[in-house]
């Protein structure tokens, strides 16, 4: 299998850095993007890639502007939100893919916000199929359990204080993440505190979400409190193509998954089926 990091130039420049992954029958069933989720560096995904290219896709993982290998030598006034990530980043990987790699066909692999966020982009008739994994309404009422308070809580008062003080978002301080662009933050916040999430955010453009016309197998997880089955229902509303799913990880001898488990390596098992989804064309 090749690998190659390669440098990707989002819509208005900035450098996205962004990993392809090519196996011995690579391509025969076109090219994976797969949009990560928030504060999530892409070598988090290098075992779903590698499994995706030894299926017959040619797999491209990146980092959004601020993470990872996307981010500035210094993020304290760095300028980025979060809907960057979509208007910007991912609408310039796509056409990036297009030029560069002409695939005969584009499909995605949305987790947390990276299927949330791909009905903003403006060239989403490139995409075949995605597939999501607890793409959710944020809004914090929705989260299960204690969750939902943990996260009031960090949306309220925490994020804004630690932003306002640091000048960006010290989620590593709290072993959450990478650390985020203060104005990624910010907005995320804000989204996360309108019952509606970031689709009651009138500044964006969400007439866009009617238009992305590509089939999608949503995936909710019973033990994902972050991401669960009541707050990806009031995501997935807003596409108009969805064939939602509840995975349960019982069901497939899985201790748990949580937000971040399908894509460890003790979730291979799940994998054949939905990459067998998104090649199949028709």
């Amino acid at each position: 299998m090749a690998i190659n990091d390669v440098l990707i130039p989002a819509r208005d420049g900035w450098k996205l850095g962004a990993r392809h992954y090519a196996g011995a029958n690579s391509g025969s069933a076109g090219l994976l993007v797969l949009n990560g989720a928030t504060a999530v560096p892409q070598g988090f995904y290098r075992r779903y890639a590698e499994a995706a290219a030894a299926a017959g896709f040619d797999a491209l993982t990146y980092d959004y502007r601020g993470v990872g290998k996307s981010a500035p030598e210094e993020l304290r006034g760095f300028r980025a939100r979060m809907r960057d990530w979509a208007l910007l980043d991912m609408a310039g990987v796509v056409d990036w893919v297009q030029g560069e790699l002409s695939p005969r066909r584009i499909v995605f692999v949305g987790h947390s916000v990276g299927g949330q966020l791909a009905g903003l982009i403006d060239n989403a008739e490139a995409i075949d199929k995605m597939l999501t994994v607890s793409a959710q309404s944020g809004y914090w009422k929705h989260q299960g359990g204690e969750q939902k308070y943990s996260v009031a809580v960090h949306v309220h008062v925490t994020m804004p204080l630690l932003t306002r003080i640091a000048g960006y978002m010290p989620w590593r301080w709290l072993g959450a993440g990478e650390n985020l662009p203060r104005d990624v933050a910010m907005e995320w916040a804000r989204w996360c505190r309108n019952p509606d999430y970031l689709l009651g955010d009138s500044s964006l453009p969400l007439e866009r979400f009617e238009k992305f016309e590509a089939e999608i197998r949503a995936y909710s997880i019973e033990d994902d409190k972050w991401g669960t089955a009541k707050s990806v229902d009031a995501m997935m509303r807003a596409y108009p193509r969805v064939d939602r799913r509840h995975l349960d990880p019982a069901a497939h001898g899985l201790e748990g998954l949580g937000h971040m488990g399908y894509f460890r390596a003790a979730a291979e098992r799940l994998w054949g089926e939905d990459l067998a989804w998104l090649a199949a064309e028709g």
